[in-house]
């Protein structure tokens, strides 16, 4: 995730200086710490925050168990891992469901922070879940608000309820619940409208559909990119409406990441989900833990599980795996595995989520290589995609040209597919087995 590349960096910098001594003074301990705090402060995490979460680490580490110990700088780690997790909340933070449905979903926030395209991704989201959510276009403001939010709710494949710009937002609202009624929805998103800065209009127009339709969840959308205001906007409509939740748009974006440290801290209300792209799949729960571990470099293992089940065919994957029993894995399988692991994501984020590969940068990654290998495979007839034996020099120069390729990206290509074929072959391999397994 590009919004914490760089206090990672500085963080790993940070802790390898630690883990590469044997003991541990106290005064090494709080020189370290007072490194973690700039850090903290240069990624725009709130003054005070980064001071209690210091004061915190730092008393839990110069204690005697932690500087006698034989691995004192992993047990500081350890520590900093802890309280990051305390500190984004804990454990992460579902939906709350009404008694009786429909369950009210009010969406706030100000104006360009993505409030209208996070409604389709909720939506799209809560579909995949098996329910059946409808979104109410209550944004009677902004020009094509009304169209922008018809257009998400088609590409989400949800309801949609409108009453057009000439009606008041709370009269939209209270009707769109009704018409979700007869319809059978059970969950309803109602769009509010955002401005350029908090105004007392806006938050009097909201306290308004609150108080008419008592929503079961207030959640406020706000921009990671803004940082510190991020964390002031979420306090100011915390103040008046008393939201449930934030939902942290565009943490795939080039951020320092200090709102996502900050706000739980400073407002007390738990981070519920995160933007992480601009597809209407690209929504994610928020977990302190596992961001934490993100954080520090160590991985996030279950959200690459997570999304290597959302996106891999399982049809496919059983192909896969008898081809692996029968040892006939051809380039045709490979190609189906580059097609599968490009509808994950980005490289960047998924090697991200690799333990050890957290410090990756996205120009470190070079995404054409996908592309090549895919245009090599495409240039290959059907019987040198089923049997590479017949891939001779004459074949691997045609290959070449019909590629726009080198012959020593198609050498590449090949001898990486032998070398993953080999590591294939033993059909007993129990880790293979267990990779396999976890994707089907």
């Amino acid at each position: 995730m590009a919004m914490f590349s760089g206090l990672g960096e500085k963080l790993n910098h940070i802790f390898s200086k630690l883990t590469k001594r044997g003991k541990l003074t106290e005064l090494e301990i709080k020189q370290a710490m007072r490194e973690v705090r700039v850090a903290l402060l240069e990624a725009d995490v709130n003054f005070m925050v980064a001071k209690d979460f210091i004061n915190k680490v730092s008393e839990k580490a110069v204690g005697e168990n932690i500087l006698n110990s034989l691995t004192p700088g992993q047990q500081v780690i350890k520590i900093v891992n802890e309280e990051l997790i305390a500190l984004m909340g804990s454990s992460s933070s579902k939906l709350e469901v009404a008694p009786k449905p429909p369950t009210i979903i009010m969406m706030c926030g100000l104006q360009g922070a993505g409030k209208t395209t996070m409604c389709g991704k909720l939506g799209m989201m809560l579909r995949k879940q098996g329910k059946k959510p409808m979104l109410v276009a209550c944004d009677v403001y902004r020009p094509a608000a009304v169209n922008q939010l018809k257009i998400v709710a088609g590409n989400a494949n949800v309801d949609f309820f409108e009453k057009g710009i000439n009606e008041k937002p709370e009269k939209i609202a209270k009707e769109g619940i009704e018409m979700a009624i007869k319809k059978g929805c059970d969950t309803v998103i109602i769009d509010t409208a955002g401005r350029l800065q908090i105004n007392e209009e806006l938050m009097q127009e909201l306290e308004n559909i609150k108080a008419l339709v008592n929503p079961t969840e207030i959640l406020l959308t706000v921009d990671a990119m803004t940082g510190q205001e991020a964390v002031n906007v979420s306090k100011e409509f915390d103040n008046r409406l008393d939201i449930t939740g934030v939902i942290l748009t565009k943490l795939d974006g080039d951020t320092r990441g200090g709102a996502a440290l900050s706000i739980k801290a400073v407002i007390g209300k738990p981070i519920k989900f995160c933007g992480v792209g601009e597809k209407m799949g690209d929504i994610e729960p928020f977990h302190p833990d596992r961001m934490a571990s993100r954080i520090l470099g160590m991985g996030d293992v279950l959200t690459l599980i997570e999304k290597a089940q959302e996106s891999f065919d399982q049809e496919e994957m059983k192909k896969l795996e008898e081809n692996l029993r029968r040892n006939t894995f051809t380039f045709d399988d490979f190609l189906v595995q580059f097609e599968q692991i490009s509808k994950m994501g980005s490289l960047t984020d998924i090697l991200s989520m690799m333990p050890g590969m957290g410090g990756i940068r996205a120009e470190d990654v070079d995404e054409s290589k996908l592309k090549t290998f895919k245009a090599i495979i495409q240039s290959m007839t059907k019987k040198e995609r089923n049997n590479p034996d017949l891939i001779k020099a004459s074949q691997r120069k045609r290959i070449a040209q019909g590629s726009g390729t080198t012959i020593q990206e198609v050498n590449q290509l090949i001898k990486q597919f032998e070398q993953i074929k080999l590591m294939m072959k033993n059909q007993n391999n129990p880790k293979l087995k267990k990779l396999i397994g976890r994707f089907y």
